[in-house]
């Protein structure tokens, strides 16, 4: 599929959605709002896919929305875009397949918002987060932000306007690693090779179950996660998973006893 404003590509069971507006800086449009919410639609339907990554091509990940666009334009049109791209942000979190944003550079506004949208974030050591809503007279992020990191610092990060450098972001949970540059693509490759390792429903139902699980009481999400189970057993992949992965421990073990022979010789 070919869109305006994003590239969608597809790996082995691997999709990775483009940002693709580097002479804009990757700032967020209606046409890109659009052109995420197609390509998403188009990853959750394809049952074999295992991951999908969120990215940007250029030195940063997104300047947040394209203010230019609103030049002119009236408190109704306002209103539209805003459902817009909170539709697009919905495709990103709602997606069945687990999605990671990979971030470099600047990750403002809508970007930062796409970002917390997916199920988690990898950071090359140059990102920087900031959320510009108050110092421009809007409101965003009021929800998914407070639900990633916190009222507090929610409340800090919306009130100031200030940056979060990458090395901040890690401290308070807002991303899982931080990866200098020179190693950025190695790291993303190696995720991708990880969880190619894994089963595409498996990691649907597990995704969709931590999901459902975290609105509601532990007994409530144990009884979503067990009928997420019983939809696992209808199916035959866990079969091949189980045989897997015996197989692969037996030559884990069977390397591991060579390699001993060989120090004992």
């Amino acid at each position: 599929m070919t869109f305006e404003t994003v590239r969608l590509t597809v790996d082995d069971g691997v999709a990775t959605v483009w940002m693709n507006r580097p002479d804009k800086r990757n700032a967020f449009n209606l046409q890109m709002a659009e052109d995420i919410i197609a390509a998403y639609d188009a990853i959750d339907r394809d049952e074999t896919l295992k991951l999908v990554m969120l990215r940007a091509e250029g030195p940063l990940f997104s300047a947040g929305a394209d203010v230019t666009e609103r030049k002119g334009k009236d408190v109704a049109w306002l209103r539209r875009a805003r459902r817009l791209g909170a539709k697009a942000f919905a495709a990103v979190s709602d997606c069945a397949v687990p999605s990671v944003a990979a971030v470099q550079g600047a990750c403002i506004g809508a970007g930062a918002e796409m970002s917390t949208a997916c199920d988690f974030i990898i950071a090359r050591d140059d990102a920087r987060f900031m959320y510009p809503e108050g110092r421009i007279g809007s409101v965003g992020a009021t929800q998914r932000l407070p639900r990633h990191v916190g009222k507090a610092l929610a409340k800090e990060l919306l009130f100031t306007a200030r940056f979060m450098e990458a090395d901040e972001a890690l401290r308070v949970g807002y991303v899982n690693r931080v990866v200098p540059a020179d190693r950025f693509e190695a790291e993303l490759a190696a995720l991708a090779d990880q969880m190619r390792g894994s089963k595409a429903l498996a990691l649907r139902l597990i995704k969709k179950s931590i999901d459902l699980g975290g609105d509601t009481d532990f007994e409530r999400g144990h009884a979503i996660e067990m009928l997420a189970l019983e939809r696992s057993l209808a199916d035959t992949e866990w079969m091949q998973g189980v045989e897997e992965f015996a197989a692969e421990r037996g030559a884990r073990r069977a390397e591991k006893e060579i390699e001993q022979d060989r120090d004992g010789g």
